[in-house]
């Protein structure tokens, strides 16, 4: 784990200003950072850290400067070091080669070249796996699924039968995506099950978090957008469809047949109710409620989900009761009071 300050700046596209011979060891953030380390400052509020600092180097701003300190000036310092971080550390990842002895493939699977596959991951008949894609242990991959390119796919993920997952997509462990969606219909004092029969489709360089859910739809797909980055513990129904770029936070729950804009973001543990839409570029705080349908760029919050600054409004003034209510009860011993003297009168 060992590149120099020259080979980073080269990587990330940045500026360097020192030593480009410079030996970087290690990450870490401003403050925890150790001689040798690589640390960045994307922040103003934190350039005053830059002068006590023990990392080896910086990438910042390209409008700052820190003399007597080796730095990569970067338009962004985030996504530099990101990208510096995935550089640095693509050596120590150890990720399955090959197929494994006791993965199980079914004759008329079709697997793309560089596949690997891990141990007792079982690809089922007409599944079709892209090229460089990596398939870690303990998988399942269903008849007639389509898995793309590029993608990664971590240990106990289930993918059902008959869905699509594009290039570049990573599944964490224990996601199940393809599931049926949760149909009864009530007949003569019980559940009925509705079959879902649909599919789902995950556009290309989707990341979706683990333990995550996303059902089949009950007809046509579910369908999750290009860009799209799902949390961990995120369910997602039946035949919703989800726009492009969405990020979606921990707890998330997306009712059935909801239709989600580009860019939307919902924080964590928001509530969708079913068969809503939800424009593009909407801002969902955490906890919201959404039980009617949001304009595009809309910011909201609360529960039920309002404007944001409505809710803002009403919380500062449901803080403020327990003072109005002494304020009342004031009031009314002084009335009482008042009264009492007049009838003394």
């Amino acid at each position: 784990m060992r590149k120099t300050l020259a080979q980073i700046a080269k990587l990330v596209g940045g500026e360097l200003v020192g030593d480009p011979r410079l030996v970087i060891t290690g990450l870490s953030g401003v403050k925890e950072a150790k001689p040798g380390d690589l640390t960045f400052i994307a922040n103003p509020k934190y350039i005053p850290f830059s002068k006590t600092t023990k990392a080896s180097a910086i990438i910042t701003p390209r409008s700052v400067e820190i003399p007597g300190k080796s730095i990569i000036r970067a338009d962004n310092p985030s996504l530099a070091f990101s990208r510096a971080a995935a550089f640095f550390t693509q050596d120590t990842v150890c990720r399955p080669k090959g197929v494994h002895k006791t993965a199980v493939i079914a004759g008329d699977a079709v697997i793309g070249k560089n596949v690997a596959v891990g141990p007792y991951t079982v690809i089922e008949g007409g599944a079709v796996v892209g090229d460089n894609t990596v398939i870690y242990s303990n998988c399942y991959v269903g008849h007639c699924t389509v898995v793309g390119k590029d993608c990664l796919i971590y240990p106990h993920v289930t993918l059902r039968e008959g869905i699509t997952v594009g290039d570049r997509v990573i599944v964490h462990s224990g996601a199940v995506i393809g599931a049926d969606g949760f149909g009864y219909v009530w007949v003569n004092g019980k559940h009925e099950k509705i079959p879902q029969v649909g599919t789902v489709v995950v556009e290309n360089d989707v990341e979706i978090g683990a333990n995550a859910t996303i059902d089949r739809a009950r007809f046509d797909k579910t369908v999750i957008g290009d860009g799209s980055k799902i949390d961990n513990l995120v369910q997602v129904a039946h035949n919703v469809i989800m726009g492009k770029h969405c990020i979606i936070i921990s707890q998330v729950g997306i009712s059935g047949s909801v239709v989600i804009g580009d860019n939307v973001v919902l924080a964590g543990q928001v509530g969708v109710h079913g068969h809503l839409t939800i424009g593009k570029g909407v801002i969902a705080a955490a906890r919201a409620a959404i039980t009617k349908s949001i304009p595009a760029g809309e910011k909201i919050s609360g529960f039920p989900a309002q404007p944001f600054m409505a809710e803002q409004r009403l919380q500062a003034t449901l803080r403020r009761v327990p003072s109005y209510i002494k304020t009342i009860l004031d009031l009314e011993k002084r009335v009482a009071e008042l009264e009492k003297k007049l009838d003394n009168v």
